[in-house]
């Protein structure tokens, strides 16, 4: 039983209640509408808190960056709130959704797999086959296997690998991992710049150099192998190498090259030609030109090939290659290639600057920005069978 004084404020409470209830009077809400609006409140938060929990632990990572091992690259460790943790490196790819190198896994969609890099390998080589059955663009993706292409494929006999060499995307490292190989240095770092690239004295014989039965013999037998990049990023670092830098000071660029391509495809010849120099405009008119550049083409010699497509260069379609490697993964393709060419034990590729091989859009959308349509889609005509056969995406972002 409740004493008085228990008794005496449960009648209070009930005669508040009651007033509030049957009669509202306004001098009541100070007394009701604080409690049940504190209710309501405590209520609201707890729900906020629920959704942000239930928002944070489906979808957000934490990640910080540390440095990695190989050649530079850095890598990215990821945790998440099931507190599984899974390290892969860090690697960009042009914007091509279908082409990632990284694949959610089946067991949980917060963790990333990487993927074994051989079916890259030969999901890149299936493109190629693909591409070079089309009638449609034969004549931008085959190539006679005639003593041009044969110049640019390196060999190296000791190890039984052939190198086509595409100028632009890294080649002269891998002319010192060859030089390495073939005995005249023992590590890359030992060999001089100005040897790499002359022919006569690295020790690299070029597969034109033999004999119609030893070139058939190497071609069906060696490990070949080749490098590509983005077909409007090349050649946006071959004008930069040869007409604006010219780092190996090679005055043909700028003092033959360059004038006459101005002569012929400037549109406005108001500034003098020879103090501006070649415009990355006049460079794009030229390439695009399907027929009237074949009179300089012919006049400018093998000076040409860094900017001649991969199909001119290494005849993909009609000679069999092991493996094609990507310019953008290279810090994950050049230890594929020597792994799969039996050779990772006995000679490393050069160190990677973090970020060099990545794509970068702002870079080309800034070089294009100031030149037609018109030009535009000519020079992509002429690097189509390029962009298919690697499977490159279509620059839309300049062609629409």
């Amino acid at each position: 039983m409740p004493n008085a004084k228990q008794q005496k404020e449960e009648d209070q409470r009930n005669y508040v209640h009651r007033f509030c209830t049957y009669h509202r009077k306004r001098i009541c809400q100070p007394v009701c509408v604080p409690m049940m609006r504190r209710h309501w409140l405590l209520v609201g938060a707890c729900g906020w808190v629920l959704l942000i929990l239930m928002f944070v632990s489906k979808f957000i990572n934490f990640s910080f960056r540390i440095p990695g091992d190989y050649a530079g690259r850095s890598e990215i460790f990821v945790w998440t709130l099931s507190s599984v943790t899974t390290k892969l490196p860090s690697v960009m790819w042009p914007d091509k959704g279908a082409s990632q190198p990284y694949i959610l896994s089946s067991v949980s969609p917060s963790v990333v797999e990487p993927i074994d890099w051989h079916l890259v390998n030969e999901k890149r080589l299936e493109q190629l086959s693909t591409v070079c059955s089309n009638s449609s663009i034969w004549n931008l993706t085959h190539t006679t296997v005639r003593k041009f292409v044969l110049d640019r494929i390196f060999v190296c006999d000791k190890h039984k690998i052939l190198f086509c060499q595409t100028p632009k995307v890294g080649n002269t490292q891998w002319k010192k991992v060859l030089i390495v190989l073939n005995g005249k240095f023992s590590k890359v770092e030992a060999i001089p710049e100005n040897l790499v690239h002359d022919h006569e004295r690295n020790g690299l014989p070029r597969l034109s150099s033999m004999t119609d039965t030893e070139i058939h013999q190497r071609l069906n037998s060696y490990f070949k192998f080749f490098i590509v990049r983005d077909p409007f990023e090349r050649l946006i670092s071959a004008f930069k190498d040869k007409f604006v830098k010219n780092p190996r000071f090679e005055p043909w660029y700028k003092h033959d090259i360059a004038p006459a391509i101005v002569r012929k495809y400037r549109r406005s010849h108001h500034d003098d030609s020879e103090s501006v120099g070649l415009r990355f405009e006049d460079f794009v008119r030229y390439l695009g030109d399907k027929t009237g550049r074949q009179h300089l083409d012919r006049q400018f010699g093998d000076h040409i090939i860094h900017w001649l497509t991969y199909a001119e260069l290494c005849a993909p379609c009609d000679i069999s290659y092991n493996v094609v490697g990507h310019h953008e993964t290279l810090e994950l393709d050049a230890p594929y290639i020597l792994k799969s060419a039996g050779i990772a034990g006995l000679v490393s590729y050069p160190s990677i600057p973090p970020g060099i091989t990545r794509y970068n859009r702002t870079k080309v959308e800034r070089y294009f920005s100031g030149i037609s349509q018109r030009d535009i889609r000519r020079l992509y005509a002429r690097y189509q069978g390029d962009f298919s056969l690697f499977d490159y995406p279509k620059p839309a972002f300049l062609l629409n």
